[in-house]
Protein backbone atom coordinates (compact mmCIF):
# COMPACT_ATOMS: atom_id res chain seq x y z
CA UNK A 1 0.00 0.00 0.00
CA UNK A 2 1.23 3.44 -0.65
CA UNK A 3 1.31 5.82 1.99
CA UNK A 4 -1.43 7.52 0.90
CA UNK A 5 -3.57 4.87 0.63
CA UNK A 6 -2.91 3.58 4.55
CA UNK A 7 -5.48 3.77 6.86
CA UNK A 8 -4.94 5.81 10.07
CA UNK A 9 -4.47 4.10 13.30
CA UNK A 10 -7.23 6.34 15.94
CA UNK A 11 -9.56 5.07 18.06
CA UNK A 12 -13.31 6.08 17.65
CA UNK A 13 -14.30 9.38 19.72
CA UNK A 14 -15.30 8.92 22.82
CA UNK A 15 -13.74 5.45 23.02
CA UNK A 16 -10.71 4.82 24.67
CA UNK A 17 -8.03 1.74 24.95
CA UNK A 18 -6.66 0.67 28.32
CA UNK A 19 -3.36 -0.08 29.63
CA UNK A 20 -2.87 -3.08 31.65
CA UNK A 21 -1.79 -0.91 34.82
CA UNK A 22 -5.21 0.56 34.05
CA UNK A 23 -6.60 -3.01 34.02
CA UNK A 24 -4.50 -4.06 36.80
CA UNK A 25 -6.36 -1.15 39.52
CA UNK A 26 -9.73 -2.10 37.81
CA UNK A 27 -9.43 -5.14 38.98
CA UNK A 28 -8.37 -4.66 42.42
CA UNK A 29 -11.35 -1.65 42.19
CA UNK A 30 -14.05 -3.78 40.86
CA UNK A 31 -12.88 -6.89 43.76
CA UNK A 32 -13.29 -4.28 46.60
CA UNK A 33 -16.73 -3.08 45.94
CA UNK A 34 -18.07 -6.50 44.99
CA UNK A 35 -16.84 -7.12 48.37
CA UNK A 36 -18.70 -4.73 49.88
CA UNK A 37 -22.08 -5.90 47.92
CA UNK A 38 -21.67 -9.11 48.96
CA UNK A 39 -21.51 -7.86 52.52
CA UNK A 40 -24.83 -6.30 52.48
CA UNK A 41 -26.28 -9.68 50.91
CA UNK A 42 -26.42 -9.10 47.02
CA UNK A 43 -25.18 -11.26 44.48
CA UNK A 44 -24.24 -11.17 41.30
CA UNK A 45 -26.41 -11.24 37.90
CA UNK A 46 -25.08 -10.40 34.18
CA UNK A 47 -27.45 -9.08 31.28
CA UNK A 48 -26.15 -9.19 27.52
CA UNK A 49 -25.11 -5.81 26.02
CA UNK A 50 -27.34 -5.67 23.58
CA UNK A 51 -30.97 -5.18 24.41
CA UNK A 52 -34.62 -4.63 22.53
CA UNK A 53 -34.89 -1.02 22.00
CA UNK A 54 -38.34 -0.81 23.34
CA UNK A 55 -37.22 -2.60 26.67
CA UNK A 56 -34.75 0.26 27.21
CA UNK A 57 -37.54 2.72 26.63
CA UNK A 58 -37.18 6.72 26.70
CA UNK A 59 -35.28 7.06 29.65
CA UNK A 60 -32.00 8.94 28.80
CA UNK A 61 -30.31 11.59 30.44
CA UNK A 62 -29.95 14.12 27.77
CA UNK A 63 -32.22 12.88 24.71
CA UNK A 64 -35.93 12.25 24.29
CA UNK A 65 -35.81 9.46 21.52
CA UNK A 66 -33.69 6.17 22.48
CA UNK A 67 -32.65 6.15 18.91
CA UNK A 68 -30.73 9.24 19.48
CA UNK A 69 -29.26 8.77 22.75
CA UNK A 70 -28.26 5.09 22.27
CA UNK A 71 -26.47 2.55 19.03
CA UNK A 72 -29.45 0.97 17.45
CA UNK A 73 -29.37 -1.19 15.16
CA UNK A 74 -31.89 -3.80 13.47
CA UNK A 75 -31.73 -7.67 13.46
CA UNK A 76 -32.68 -9.95 10.26
CA UNK A 77 -35.94 -9.68 11.48
CA UNK A 78 -36.35 -6.28 11.21
CA UNK A 79 -36.53 -5.88 15.32
CA UNK A 80 -34.30 -2.89 16.91
CA UNK A 81 -31.51 -3.72 19.01
CA UNK A 82 -29.42 -0.91 21.37
CA UNK A 83 -26.51 -1.00 23.22
CA UNK A 84 -27.98 -1.03 26.83
CA UNK A 85 -26.91 2.73 27.99
CA UNK A 86 -27.37 1.71 31.78
CA UNK A 87 -27.38 -1.34 33.94
CA UNK A 88 -30.95 -0.93 35.30
CA UNK A 89 -33.41 -0.97 32.28
CA UNK A 90 -31.76 -4.89 31.37
CA UNK A 91 -32.61 -5.41 34.94
CA UNK A 92 -35.79 -4.80 35.27
CA UNK A 93 -36.16 -6.92 32.07
CA UNK A 94 -34.57 -9.18 33.75
CA UNK A 95 -36.42 -9.70 36.74
CA UNK A 96 -39.83 -9.17 34.87
CA UNK A 97 -38.42 -12.46 32.46
CA UNK A 98 -37.81 -14.53 35.70
CA UNK A 99 -39.93 -12.92 38.25
CA UNK A 100 -41.55 -16.10 39.45
CA UNK A 101 -37.94 -17.89 39.76
CA UNK A 102 -36.72 -15.05 41.69
CA UNK A 103 -36.20 -14.53 45.59
CA UNK A 104 -38.66 -10.96 46.46
CA UNK A 105 -37.14 -8.84 47.89
CA UNK A 106 -34.26 -10.01 44.92
CA UNK A 107 -30.95 -8.17 45.73
CA UNK A 108 -28.55 -8.21 42.76
CA UNK A 109 -25.51 -6.83 41.65
CA UNK A 110 -24.05 -5.80 38.58
CA UNK A 111 -20.86 -4.92 36.58
CA UNK A 112 -20.06 -4.13 33.19
CA UNK A 113 -19.79 -1.34 30.20
CA UNK A 114 -22.87 0.94 28.95
CA UNK A 115 -22.95 3.39 25.95
CA UNK A 116 -24.46 6.68 25.05
CA UNK A 117 -23.97 7.94 21.49
CA UNK A 118 -23.35 11.74 22.98
CA UNK A 119 -21.63 14.85 22.36
CA UNK A 120 -18.05 12.79 23.92
CA UNK A 121 -15.95 15.90 25.77
CA UNK A 122 -13.48 15.69 28.63
CA UNK A 123 -14.24 12.98 31.19
CA UNK A 124 -17.52 12.70 28.77
CA UNK A 125 -17.17 9.02 27.10
CA UNK A 126 -19.93 6.81 24.94
CA UNK A 127 -18.64 3.58 26.43
CA UNK A 128 -17.66 3.41 30.25
CA UNK A 129 -18.33 0.85 33.04
CA UNK A 130 -20.74 0.81 36.07
CA UNK A 131 -21.19 -1.07 38.91
CA UNK A 132 -24.66 -1.39 40.52
CA UNK A 133 -26.49 -2.87 43.38
CA UNK A 134 -30.21 -3.20 43.76
CA UNK A 135 -33.62 -4.15 45.53
CA UNK A 136 -36.15 -5.64 43.84
CA UNK A 137 -39.61 -6.04 45.18
CA UNK A 138 -39.12 -3.66 48.65
CA UNK A 139 -41.47 -0.82 49.00
CA UNK A 140 -40.33 0.54 52.12
CA UNK A 141 -37.45 3.04 52.15
CA UNK A 142 -35.60 1.31 54.55
CA UNK A 143 -34.27 -0.37 51.11
CA UNK A 144 -33.17 3.57 50.29
CA UNK A 145 -31.49 3.89 53.71
CA UNK A 146 -29.51 0.71 53.35
CA UNK A 147 -28.44 1.72 49.90
CA UNK A 148 -27.04 4.97 51.06
CA UNK A 149 -25.58 3.53 54.07
CA UNK A 150 -23.87 0.50 51.83
CA UNK A 151 -22.80 3.48 49.51
CA UNK A 152 -20.82 4.78 52.37
CA UNK A 153 -19.27 1.63 53.56
CA UNK A 154 -18.18 0.85 49.78
CA UNK A 155 -16.84 4.33 49.13
CA UNK A 156 -14.61 3.89 52.45
CA UNK A 157 -13.40 0.39 51.05
CA UNK A 158 -12.03 1.87 48.43
CA UNK A 159 -9.60 4.29 50.61
CA UNK A 160 -11.46 7.57 50.65
CA UNK A 161 -11.72 8.81 54.24
CA UNK A 162 -14.69 10.05 55.86
CA UNK A 163 -14.66 13.38 55.35
CA UNK A 164 -13.66 12.67 51.86
CA UNK A 165 -17.28 12.18 50.45
CA UNK A 166 -20.67 12.79 50.95
CA UNK A 167 -23.73 10.72 50.38
CA UNK A 168 -26.43 13.11 49.24
CA UNK A 169 -30.41 12.10 49.51
CA UNK A 170 -33.32 14.09 47.84
CA UNK A 171 -36.68 12.59 47.02
CA UNK A 172 -38.52 13.18 43.55
CA UNK A 173 -42.03 13.20 45.46
CA UNK A 174 -40.49 16.87 46.83
CA UNK A 175 -39.64 17.82 43.30
CA UNK A 176 -42.95 17.34 42.02
CA UNK A 177 -44.75 18.74 44.56
CA UNK A 178 -42.77 21.96 44.01
CA UNK A 179 -43.32 21.35 39.56
CA UNK A 180 -47.54 20.94 40.74
CA UNK A 181 -47.20 24.54 42.83
CA UNK A 182 -46.11 26.12 39.58
CA UNK A 183 -48.49 24.73 37.24
CA UNK A 184 -46.49 21.62 35.50
CA UNK A 185 -48.22 18.86 37.37
CA UNK A 186 -49.90 16.41 34.66
CA UNK A 187 -49.31 14.23 31.71
CA UNK A 188 -49.74 17.47 29.28
CA UNK A 189 -46.24 19.24 31.09
CA UNK A 190 -43.71 16.08 31.14
CA UNK A 191 -41.61 17.40 28.74
CA UNK A 192 -41.52 20.67 30.44
CA UNK A 193 -40.94 18.98 33.99
CA UNK A 194 -38.04 16.69 32.17
CA UNK A 195 -36.56 19.71 31.14
CA UNK A 196 -36.72 21.02 34.08
CA UNK A 197 -35.24 17.95 35.84
CA UNK A 198 -32.43 17.65 33.48
CA UNK A 199 -31.69 21.52 33.81
CA UNK A 200 -31.43 21.48 38.11
CA UNK A 201 -29.39 17.74 37.48
CA UNK A 202 -26.82 20.12 35.81
CA UNK A 203 -26.31 22.53 39.82
CA UNK A 204 -23.14 21.30 40.49
CA UNK A 205 -21.65 21.84 37.09
CA UNK A 206 -23.17 25.03 35.94
CA UNK A 207 -24.44 26.83 39.48
CA UNK A 208 -27.37 28.76 40.14
CA UNK A 209 -27.05 31.16 37.39
CA UNK A 210 -26.23 28.33 34.42
CA UNK A 211 -28.96 26.50 35.78
CA UNK A 212 -31.58 29.60 35.85
CA UNK A 213 -30.47 30.21 32.03
CA UNK A 214 -31.70 26.55 31.04
CA UNK A 215 -34.94 26.84 33.47
CA UNK A 216 -35.75 29.88 30.93
CA UNK A 217 -35.07 30.58 27.35
CA UNK A 218 -32.12 28.85 27.29
CA UNK A 219 -27.81 28.90 27.61
CA UNK A 220 -25.26 28.30 25.13
CA UNK A 221 -22.25 26.91 26.37
CA UNK A 222 -18.45 27.16 25.47
CA UNK A 223 -18.59 25.37 21.96
CA UNK A 224 -21.74 27.67 20.67
CA UNK A 225 -23.81 24.89 21.19
CA UNK A 226 -27.30 25.55 22.29
CA UNK A 227 -29.38 24.13 24.78
CA UNK A 228 -33.32 24.90 24.72
CA UNK A 229 -34.73 25.85 28.04
CA UNK A 230 -37.75 25.10 29.87
CA UNK A 231 -39.51 28.38 29.46
CA UNK A 232 -40.26 28.95 32.77
CA UNK A 233 -41.72 31.90 33.94
CA UNK A 234 -39.40 34.29 36.29
CA UNK A 235 -41.40 33.70 39.99
CA UNK A 236 -41.56 29.68 38.77
CA UNK A 237 -37.76 29.56 37.91
CA UNK A 238 -37.17 31.55 41.05
CA UNK A 239 -39.03 28.76 43.15
CA UNK A 240 -37.55 25.95 41.87
CA UNK A 241 -34.11 27.60 42.54
CA UNK A 242 -34.83 27.84 46.25
CA UNK A 243 -36.09 23.98 46.25
CA UNK A 244 -32.30 23.40 45.53
CA UNK A 245 -31.30 25.78 47.98
CA UNK A 246 -33.51 24.60 51.00
CA UNK A 247 -30.34 22.56 52.37
CA UNK A 248 -30.42 23.35 56.24
CA UNK A 249 -27.90 23.04 58.82
CA UNK A 250 -28.79 19.32 59.71
CA UNK A 251 -31.14 16.79 58.10
CA UNK A 252 -33.57 17.52 60.81
CA UNK A 253 -32.99 21.65 59.69
CA UNK A 254 -33.56 20.68 55.71
CA UNK A 255 -36.56 18.47 56.44
CA UNK A 256 -38.81 20.97 58.01
CA UNK A 257 -37.22 23.54 55.24
CA UNK A 258 -38.95 21.35 52.69
CA UNK A 259 -42.17 20.96 54.36
CA UNK A 260 -41.85 24.54 53.54
CA UNK A 261 -41.40 24.32 50.17
CA UNK A 262 -43.97 21.58 49.08
CA UNK A 263 -46.71 23.39 51.24
CA UNK A 264 -49.91 21.62 50.35
CA UNK A 265 -49.01 19.15 47.87
CA UNK A 266 -50.02 15.60 48.59
CA UNK A 267 -47.44 14.47 46.64
CA UNK A 268 -44.58 16.94 47.96
CA UNK A 269 -45.82 15.97 51.95
CA UNK A 270 -45.38 12.08 51.00
CA UNK A 271 -42.06 13.09 49.97
CA UNK A 272 -41.37 14.89 52.78
CA UNK A 273 -42.19 12.18 55.30
CA UNK A 274 -39.89 9.71 53.38
CA UNK A 275 -36.93 11.74 53.66
CA UNK A 276 -37.60 12.28 57.10
CA UNK A 277 -37.88 8.03 57.44
CA UNK A 278 -34.89 8.29 55.74
CA UNK A 279 -33.08 10.77 58.16
CA UNK A 280 -34.04 8.56 61.15
CA UNK A 281 -32.67 5.56 60.07
CA UNK A 282 -29.37 7.08 59.17
CA UNK A 283 -29.35 8.17 62.31
CA UNK A 284 -29.55 5.06 64.24
CA UNK A 285 -27.21 3.46 62.28
CA UNK A 286 -24.28 6.19 62.98
CA UNK A 287 -24.12 7.34 59.33
CA UNK A 288 -25.41 10.88 59.66
CA UNK A 289 -22.20 12.71 59.40
CA UNK A 290 -21.91 10.87 55.93
CA UNK A 291 -25.39 10.60 54.64
CA UNK A 292 -26.92 14.04 54.03
CA UNK A 293 -30.12 15.08 53.20
CA UNK A 294 -30.08 17.51 50.12
CA UNK A 295 -32.53 18.74 47.68
CA UNK A 296 -30.20 19.95 44.65
CA UNK A 297 -29.66 16.13 44.13
CA UNK A 298 -32.46 15.37 41.45
CA UNK A 299 -30.74 12.61 38.86
CA UNK A 300 -31.33 13.32 35.40
CA UNK A 301 -33.18 9.60 34.34
CA UNK A 302 -36.60 10.24 34.19
CA UNK A 303 -37.46 6.56 35.38
CA UNK A 304 -36.81 8.08 39.47
CA UNK A 305 -40.13 7.97 41.43
CA UNK A 306 -39.04 8.59 45.00
CA UNK A 307 -35.76 8.59 46.96
CA UNK A 308 -32.91 9.66 44.66
CA UNK A 309 -29.10 9.66 45.94
CA UNK A 310 -25.74 10.74 44.69
CA UNK A 311 -22.03 9.81 46.15
CA UNK A 312 -20.22 13.15 45.90
CA UNK A 313 -16.48 13.51 46.47
CA UNK A 314 -15.86 16.87 48.33
CA UNK A 315 -12.43 17.07 48.32
CA UNK A 316 -10.03 19.19 45.27
CA UNK A 317 -6.61 17.88 43.93
CA UNK A 318 -3.96 19.39 40.96
CA UNK A 319 -3.72 17.60 38.15
CA UNK A 320 -0.36 17.52 36.09
CA UNK A 321 -0.57 20.93 35.35
CA UNK A 322 -1.28 22.24 38.81
CA UNK A 323 -4.69 23.14 37.62
CA UNK A 324 -7.62 22.63 40.49
CA UNK A 325 -9.54 19.31 39.71
CA UNK A 326 -12.66 18.15 41.72
CA UNK A 327 -14.62 15.32 40.76
CA UNK A 328 -18.36 15.57 41.84
CA UNK A 329 -20.25 12.71 41.75
CA UNK A 330 -18.67 9.60 41.13
CA UNK A 331 -22.27 7.46 41.84
CA UNK A 332 -25.76 7.70 42.02
CA UNK A 333 -29.43 6.00 41.76
CA UNK A 334 -32.84 5.77 43.21
CA UNK A 335 -36.03 4.48 43.80
CA UNK A 336 -37.65 3.38 40.41
CA UNK A 337 -40.96 1.79 41.36
CA UNK A 338 -42.26 2.12 37.95
CA UNK A 339 -39.52 0.66 35.39
CA UNK A 340 -40.53 -3.04 36.56
CA UNK A 341 -43.84 -2.50 36.25
CA UNK A 342 -43.85 -2.09 32.38
CA UNK A 343 -43.35 -5.63 31.64
CA UNK A 344 -45.97 -7.14 34.45
CA UNK A 345 -49.55 -6.14 34.56
CA UNK A 346 -48.73 -4.95 38.93
CA UNK A 347 -46.24 -2.56 40.06
CA UNK A 348 -43.23 -3.75 41.77
CA UNK A 349 -40.84 -1.30 43.98
CA UNK A 350 -37.39 -1.44 43.05
CA UNK A 351 -34.37 1.21 44.03
CA UNK A 352 -30.54 1.06 43.35
CA UNK A 353 -27.12 2.49 43.13
CA UNK A 354 -24.78 2.92 40.59
CA UNK A 355 -20.74 3.55 40.61
CA UNK A 356 -19.09 5.61 37.69
CA UNK A 357 -16.27 3.29 37.33
CA UNK A 358 -13.79 5.18 35.44
CA UNK A 359 -14.70 8.37 36.96
CA UNK A 360 -14.43 6.92 40.58
CA UNK A 361 -11.00 5.39 39.47
CA UNK A 362 -9.48 8.17 38.45
CA UNK A 363 -9.95 9.77 41.85
CA UNK A 364 -8.68 6.81 43.85
CA UNK A 365 -5.56 7.12 41.67
CA UNK A 366 -5.11 10.84 41.95
CA UNK A 367 -5.29 10.82 45.91
CA UNK A 368 -2.88 6.97 45.79
CA UNK A 369 -5.67 4.91 47.18
CA UNK A 370 -4.11 1.63 47.83
CA UNK A 371 -6.77 -0.11 46.16
CA UNK A 372 -5.70 0.82 42.72
CA UNK A 373 -1.81 2.09 43.55
CA UNK A 374 -0.61 -0.64 45.07
CA UNK A 375 2.47 -3.25 43.99
CA UNK A 376 1.83 -4.10 40.21
CA UNK A 377 2.05 -7.97 39.48
CA UNK A 378 5.72 -8.58 38.36
CA UNK A 379 5.88 -8.72 34.51
CA UNK A 380 7.39 -12.09 33.03
CA UNK A 381 10.65 -14.30 33.25
CA UNK A 382 12.33 -13.73 29.96
CA UNK A 383 14.07 -16.44 28.76
CA UNK A 384 17.09 -14.70 25.73
CA UNK A 385 17.91 -16.95 23.00
CA UNK A 386 21.59 -16.76 22.47
CA UNK A 387 22.09 -19.41 20.12
CA UNK A 388 19.40 -20.07 17.66
CA UNK A 389 20.19 -23.47 17.00
CA UNK A 390 19.27 -24.35 20.55
CA UNK A 391 15.41 -22.99 20.73
CA UNK A 392 14.27 -26.51 21.99
CA UNK A 393 16.56 -26.39 24.86
CA UNK A 394 15.48 -22.62 25.91
CA UNK A 395 11.86 -24.01 25.46
CA UNK A 396 12.19 -26.63 27.50
CA UNK A 397 13.52 -24.24 30.72
CA UNK A 398 10.54 -21.66 29.76
CA UNK A 399 8.27 -25.08 30.00
CA UNK A 400 9.99 -25.95 33.55
CA UNK A 401 9.27 -22.58 34.83
CA UNK A 402 5.88 -22.84 33.77
CA UNK A 403 5.18 -26.29 35.02
CA UNK A 404 6.76 -24.30 38.21
CA UNK A 405 3.60 -21.71 38.15
CA UNK A 406 6.16 -19.04 37.72
CA UNK A 407 5.37 -16.33 34.33
CA UNK A 408 7.78 -16.88 31.86
CA UNK A 409 8.43 -16.67 28.07
CA UNK A 410 10.84 -17.02 25.49
CA UNK A 411 12.32 -14.30 23.68
CA UNK A 412 10.62 -14.34 19.89
CA UNK A 413 11.93 -11.50 18.22
CA UNK A 414 14.79 -12.00 16.06
CA UNK A 415 17.46 -9.20 17.67
CA UNK A 416 20.68 -9.09 19.83
CA UNK A 417 21.18 -9.56 23.40
CA UNK A 418 21.34 -5.97 23.95
CA UNK A 419 17.77 -5.63 22.27
CA UNK A 420 16.67 -8.58 23.98
CA UNK A 421 17.53 -7.14 27.90
CA UNK A 422 15.57 -4.02 26.32
CA UNK A 423 12.76 -5.87 25.73
CA UNK A 424 13.04 -7.60 28.96
CA UNK A 425 13.25 -3.63 30.50
CA UNK A 426 9.86 -2.79 28.90
CA UNK A 427 7.71 -6.04 29.98
CA UNK A 428 8.35 -5.29 33.37
CA UNK A 429 10.87 -8.55 34.11
CA UNK A 430 11.72 -9.20 37.44
CA UNK A 431 14.79 -11.59 35.87
CA UNK A 432 16.09 -12.77 32.59
CA UNK A 433 17.63 -16.13 32.17
CA UNK A 434 21.05 -16.56 30.23
CA UNK A 435 22.67 -19.46 28.54
CA UNK A 436 25.41 -19.31 26.14
CA UNK A 437 27.60 -22.21 24.74
CA UNK A 438 29.79 -21.74 27.71
CA UNK A 439 27.13 -21.78 29.98
CA UNK A 440 25.72 -24.79 28.32
CA UNK A 441 29.03 -26.67 28.80
CA UNK A 442 28.99 -26.51 32.29
CA UNK A 443 24.78 -27.10 32.80
CA UNK A 444 24.88 -23.72 34.23
CA UNK A 445 22.21 -20.64 33.87
CA UNK A 446 23.11 -17.25 34.40
CA UNK A 447 20.39 -15.23 36.47
CA UNK A 448 20.32 -11.51 35.89
CA UNK A 449 18.06 -9.84 38.51
CA UNK A 450 17.15 -6.77 36.73
CA UNK A 451 15.57 -5.20 39.49
CA UNK A 452 18.84 -5.20 41.87
CA UNK A 453 20.79 -4.42 38.90
CA UNK A 454 18.99 -1.45 38.27
CA UNK A 455 19.48 -0.40 41.58
CA UNK A 456 22.87 -0.97 41.81
CA UNK A 457 23.65 0.53 38.76
CA UNK A 458 22.41 4.05 40.17
CA UNK A 459 25.47 3.60 42.62
CA UNK A 460 28.13 2.72 39.88
CA UNK A 461 29.91 5.51 38.72
CA UNK A 462 31.79 4.15 35.69
CA UNK A 463 31.67 1.23 32.88
CA UNK A 464 34.59 -0.24 34.23
CA UNK A 465 33.04 -0.52 38.05
CA UNK A 466 29.76 -2.26 36.13
CA UNK A 467 31.48 -4.79 34.15
CA UNK A 468 33.98 -5.58 37.50
CA UNK A 469 30.69 -5.49 39.91
CA UNK A 470 28.24 -7.45 37.33
CA UNK A 471 25.88 -6.53 39.44
CA UNK A 472 22.68 -8.75 40.68
CA UNK A 473 23.94 -11.62 38.61
CA UNK A 474 25.13 -15.19 39.17
CA UNK A 475 25.18 -18.43 37.63
CA UNK A 476 22.98 -21.74 39.13
CA UNK A 477 23.03 -24.95 37.75
CA UNK A 478 20.45 -25.51 35.12
CA UNK A 479 18.60 -28.02 37.30
CA UNK A 480 17.97 -25.39 40.23
CA UNK A 481 16.44 -22.67 38.07
CA UNK A 482 13.04 -22.51 39.74
CA UNK A 483 14.61 -22.06 43.01
CA UNK A 484 16.80 -19.45 41.84
CA UNK A 485 13.66 -17.74 40.15
CA UNK A 486 11.56 -18.15 43.24
CA UNK A 487 14.41 -16.40 44.87
CA UNK A 488 14.18 -13.64 43.13
CA UNK A 489 10.71 -13.09 42.67
CA UNK A 490 10.33 -13.56 46.77
CA UNK A 491 13.40 -10.76 47.30
CA UNK A 492 10.74 -8.33 45.24
CA UNK A 493 7.62 -9.04 45.84
CA UNK A 494 7.14 -11.20 48.90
Amino acid sequence: MSKADKIKARAPRGFADRTPADLSATERMLAAIRESYELYGFEAVETPFVEYTDALGKFLPDQDRPNEGVFSFQDDDEQWLSLRYDLTAPLARYVAENFDALPKPYRSYRVGWVFRNEKPGPGRFRQFMQFDADTVGAASVAADAEICLMAADTLEKLGLKRSDYLIKVNNRKVLDGVLEAIGLGGDEHAHQRLTVLRAIDKLDRLGPDGVRQLLGAGRKDESGDFTRGAELAPDAIERVLAFTAAKGVDNAATVENLRGVVGSSTRGVEGVNELAEIATLVASSGYEDRVTIDPSVVRGLEYYTGPVYEAELTFQVQDEDGRPVRFGSVGGGGRYDGLVGRFRSEPVPATGFSIGVSRLLSALQMIKSPIVSGAEKPGPVVVLVMDRDQIAAYQRMVSTLRQAGIRSELYLGSSGMKAQMKYADRRQSPCVIIQGSNERERGEVEIKDLIEGAKAAEAIASNAEWKAARPAQFSVSEDKIVDAVREVLARHFG
